[in-house]
Formats: structure tokens, C-alpha cells, sequence
């Protein structure tokens, strides 16, 4: 672990002598690509200079329980332990810090929520969960914007997709994509029996144009009018955007922005993700496949988490968690249970 750091250390200091070479300042490509390289690092030797300059105090302070004197024999113990303390938290910290990543963490995701089994009460389930990630990353400080979605005439969604912007996004959204289910009481219900209904949830990491190469001659793209509000408010222009992926069949609508360039730029990114999960799915597989005990595991259809509302309760299956907390959870308080999802996740890599 101790070479690994200097290693990163080393890289880092490199990094930035590179940057400070007068052909590398001059070619913004490149200073770019090092800025972002040396970035990725920073935490780590941050926290990892932090921790030789503890152990220096504690190195400075253990000559002193040697004193005569009582009362800076006990005031150096103190300090010991508290230093001691310390170091333990930051050990462990750089442990997980050193823990392989995932490529994609970092990136703005798209989201797909679509009504799944049990009709109206799922599209208001649908409705229901788009809440609850929207207000989860109101509380992150990022950002959401609508791209494509189907109402329900009760309020509730057949589907809705938006993107989420933010930093780390995809990070700790990639733990919600899955089946997920509630079971209570739909309003429509008059002898009070508690239904199950399902909702399915895809977190997709956005794609750069210069990772998934889509020929323009493999896609159908037509305009039509988008259905916003009605009234001398409603738009006449064909603004919104059909795209039809020939290959594979894969159709994406968007009509969140007032332009066909900038509706056709959402729906192609919404398309990329989607190409680009494909693929990964395809890779995953074939990995799976050597792997005695796989077969299923991270399938959409997994049922990954229940919402009971006559117990208060939400179950991730994935980790046997329950919690009593459901209006907080429902409310974008998510961390309740992606920090041991994610604490879960780090275990496994370690393992």
C-alpha cells in the first residue's frame, strides 16, 4: 500500500512538471488532458502528505513519555492517542481511496423510470420515484432537466427520462438501476387491499460524441410538435425530436428544449448512453458466463429494493438492509442507503 502511494506521488509531482514545460503550456489539448490527470490524484496525495506529516508529529511527541515530570508525561500521552487516533481514520481512508474506481463515476447520468406491473398505481409509483431523485440531487446541488416523458391522466409517468449533472453523479446513482417495488394502498382502491406495483429504474452514464461513433446514415429523424402546455402558450413549430437507431431499433423522443438542434443533440446523447450500455452489458456477460454463480447477477429484472408503506419500511434486497424511514427516503434522503451500498461495494472490492 506505502509504495503505491509514492508511486501516485511520484506521478503526481510528474504531472505537474510536465504542465510546466513551455511546448506542453502552449497545447491546450494536452494541458488539459494532464490537468485532468493530475486532478484524479489530488485527493489522494493531499491526504496521504497529511498523513507523513502526523506521523512526524507522533515521532516528535513518544520522546516525551520519557519526561520526569508527570503533568507533560500525561499531556504527551494525550496527544499520542489523539495522533494515534487519527492516523488510524486516515489509514483507512486511503485504503478505500486506493480501491479500483470505476471510470465512469464521475460522470452526468441519464435516467429512465418506466411504469412496470399494476397500471395506474405504477405510473404514480414512476411519478413517485422521480421525485425522490430529483430531490435527492436538489440536496446534492445538482442539476435535472426533463428530456423525454409519457404522463398518466392521474399523475403519475408511463415513462420519464432526464439527465442529472452534478459531480460524482453517476457514482452513486449507478446503485439504483433495477426493479424496484411498493406495496400499499392505491387511492383508486374503496375495500383498502394493499397492492404491489413495480417500476423499473436505468442510471446510464453519459457518452462523449468521440466514444460511441453513430453513423448518421443509420438514423431516422423526424420533428413534430411537442405536447406542451395547450392555449395560446402551445408551441406550432415541430420542435421536438424522433430518433430511430436502425441497427438496432432503439427510439428516442425529446422535447424538453424550444429547438430541433437542441432537442436532436439531447436525443442523440440519450442514444450514445443507451449504445454504450448495450455494449457493456454485451462485455459483462461474456465475463459472467466464466464465472461459476453469476448467471443473473446485476439483471434488470432483479427486484432490487421494496417501499412498504403500511410498515413504514424500506428493504434494499441486494444488501438484506431495512430501514423504518420511508416518507425520509421517499423525500431524497437516499443516503440512507447508498452510503451501505456503497460500503458494501468497497468490501466486495476488497474481498
Amino acid at each position: 500500500m506505502w509504495e503505491k502511494l509514492e508511486a501516485i506521488e511520484e506521478q503526481y509531482e510528474t504531472l505537474g512538471q510536465q504542465m510546466a514545460q513551455p511546448e506542453v503550456a502552449s497545447d491546450h489539448v494536452q494541458i488539459a488532458r494532464l490537468a485532468q490527470e493530475r486532478q484524479e490524484l489530488e485527493e489522494t496525495v493531499a491526504l496521504y502528505r497529511q498523513y507523513q506529516a502526523r506521523q512526524q508529529e507522533l515521532k516528535d511527541v513518544r520522546p516525551l513519555l520519557e519526561e520526569q515530570d508527570p503533568e507533560l508525561r500525561e499531556m504527551a500521552a494525550a496527544e499520542v492517542e489523539r495522533l494515534e487516533t487519527q492516523l488510524a481514520a486516515m489509514e483507512q481512508e486511503l485504503r478505500q481511496l486506493l480501491l479500483p474506481r470505476d471510470p465512469r463515476d464521475e460522470r452526468n447520468v441519464i435516467m429512465e423510470i418506466r411504469a412496470g406491473t399494476g397500471g395506474d398505481e405504477a405510473g404514480l409509483f414512476a411519478a413517485d420515484l422521480y421525485r425522490m431523485y430529483t430531490r435527492y440531487a436538489e440536496r446534492r446541488g445538482w442539476k435535472t432537466n426533463i428530456l423525454s416523458s409519457h404522463a398518466t391522466g392521474i399523475g403519475g409517468f408511463k415513462e420519464v427520462i432526464f439527465g442529472v449533472q452534478g459531480r460524482g453523479a453517476f457514482s452513486r446513482l449507478k446503485f439504483e438501476s433495477g426493479v424496484h417495488r411498493v406495496q400499499r394502498i392505491p387511492i383508486t382502491e374503496s375495500s383498502g387491499r394493499i397492492h404491489t406495483s413495480t417500476a423499473t429504474v436505468a442510471v446510464l452514464p453519459e457518452v462523449k460524441e468521440v466514444e460511441v461513433k453513430i453513423d448518421p446514415k443509420e438514423l431516422e429523424i423526424v420533428a413534430y410538435g411537442s405536447s406542451g402546455p395547450g392555449g395560446q402558450h402551445m408551441q406550432k413549430n415541430a420542435t421536438a425530436i424522433r430518433v430511430t437507431h436502425k441497427p438496432t431499433g432503439i427510439v428516442v423522443s425529446c422535447e424538453s428544449e424550444r429547438s430541433q438542434t437542441q432537442n436532436k443533440l439531447r436525443a442523440l446523447g440519450v442514444l450514445r448512453a443507451r449504445l454504450s450500455e448495450i455494449e457493456r452489458q454485451k462485455q459483462e456477460a461474456k465475463v459472467a458466463a466464466t464465472r461459476r454463480g453469476q448467471v443473473g447477477t446485476g439483471e434488470r429484472s432483479e427486484k432490487i429494493r421494496t417501499y412498504n408503506f403500511p410498515q413504514n419500511r424500506v428493504t434494499d434486497h441486494r444488501i438484506g438492509l431495512t430501514i423504518y424511514r420511508l416518507p425520509d427516503v421517499l423525500d431524497g434522503d437516499l443516503d440512507l442507503l447508498i452510503e451501505e451500498l456503497i460500503a458494501h461495494e468497497q468490501v466486495e472490492l476488497v474481498g
